[in-house]
């Protein structure tokens, strides 16, 4: 298992010159190998970006996705027709400088036909990785029953008529690219599963108990489904990262880990649970205790969502704070989530996103020496 203390979540602010690329190849305006050119100089500059904060754990960024969990409806048949507000709807919630903001629900979202991979979701992302960087490459996939917002059954029925049916196929592909990035040379493979958090509200955890599950479902048979994905693989590492949105610096969900942190902690086989600690709406530490002792808690401390200027003396502290319920060699430290989860990121600038990082080491380095 990895055992570093430096982690990063995934994604980084996207250059302006790739988001105009993206648009431009949309249109027409510019040829696919043109639009790969500059999506891999994206690349490179966020894997510079991280090694030169010294982290041992580092992504690609999430350069080459919409949103962080796009690459599923990119790369299977079956969806119907998507845009960015796919990923964004939803009541969103943001301090008085930013305000908060609504979107409904896309009328025409969901799966319309059996799901059938056209490629791989990820395995471009690790080759390229991969081969570009001495340090631990991690890659992202998103959690299966996430997958939930995008069934329904006056538009998925006919196919699926159940959730049960349609997230079995989706727990198909995700363990056969779990699969296919283990045999490319991947060891650390992570799982975004942000609508576990959205159970703590309860407008939202309305949503999701009327696609037909409970909350104990959801907290049972959900956490199966994400162990049927990576079990299986012993050698690798799996990351489980919890996240309460994170859009515009904007959020969806708050509350203690108390109600799910018994469940998720206990039963996922993931080896390193990744929660967000950046501010009071995530409650205490208490629930750490629910951890048990094979797996490490990565701390997200260091907010994404704004220019807040984090300290080593500051973020020592909020660990030494934590080490009373998880012992100090099992804790890590990371963004409270990545820079910018879809292409319309956080308000921050690259020059914090830096400083953010840097000092992640820098604390790591101070505290774990």
């Amino acid at each position: 298992m990895i055992t570093v203390h430096a982690d990063v979540v995934g994604s980084l602010l996207r250059p302006p010159e790739l988001l105009r690329a993206q648009q431009d190849v949309a249109d027409g305006l510019v040829s696919q190998a043109a639009f790969k050119k500059i999506e891999d100089w994206a690349v490179d500059g966020a894997i510079a970006l991280q090694e030169e904060a010294g982290l041992e754990v580092v992504t690609d960024g999430e350069m080459r996705r919409l949103s962080f969990q796009s690459q599923m409806p990119a790369a299977v048949a079956g969806f119907g027709e998507y845009d960015i507000d796919a990923f964004l709807w939803g009541d969103w919630y943001g301090d008085e400088s930013i305000g908060d903001w609504s979107k409904g629900r896309p009328q025409k979202l969901g799966v319309v036909d059996k799901l059938k991979r056209k490629r791989h979701l990820s395995a471009e992302e690790f080759t390229y990785l991969r081969a570009r960087t001495s340090r631990i490459p991690k890659v992202t996939l998103p959690s299966p029953s996430l997958w939930a917002n995008f069934w329904s059954p006056n538009i998925s029925g006919h196919v699926y008529p159940t959730l049960d049916s349609f997230l079995a196929d989706v727990v198909d592909i995700l363990h056969d690219e779990v699969m296919e990035l283990i045999r490319l040379g991947c060891t650390y493979i992570q799982l975004d599963a942000p609508h576990y958090p959205l159970l703590l509200e309860p407008k939202t955890r309305a949503f999701y108990e009327g696609q037909g599950w409970t909350l104990e479902r959801w907290l049972q048979h959900g956490i199966e489904l994400d162990n049927a994905v990576i079990d299986g693989f012993p050698g690798i590492t799996f990351g489980f990262h919890l996240c309460r949105g994170n859009q515009g610096s904007r959020w969806l969900t708050q509350g203690s880990y108390e109600l799910i942190a018994r469940p998720i902690f206990r039963s996922i086989h993931a080896h390193r649970l990744l929660l967000e600690y950046d501010d009071e709406r995530s409650g205490g530490f208490e629930p750490l205790t629910e951890v048990p002792e094979d797996k490490m808690v990565v701390l997200g401390l260091v907010t994404t969502k704004t220019s807040r200027v984090e300290t080593v003396p500051g973020l020592t502290a909020r660990i030494k704070e934590a080490v009373q319920f998880v012992p100090l060699e099992r804790l890590a430290l990371s963004p409270q989530c990545g820079f910018s989860t879809s292409i319309v990121g956080n308000r921050i600038s690259v020059a914090d996103e830096k400083r953010k990082l840097k000092t992640i080491v820098e604390t790591v380095q101070s505290v774990w020496a």
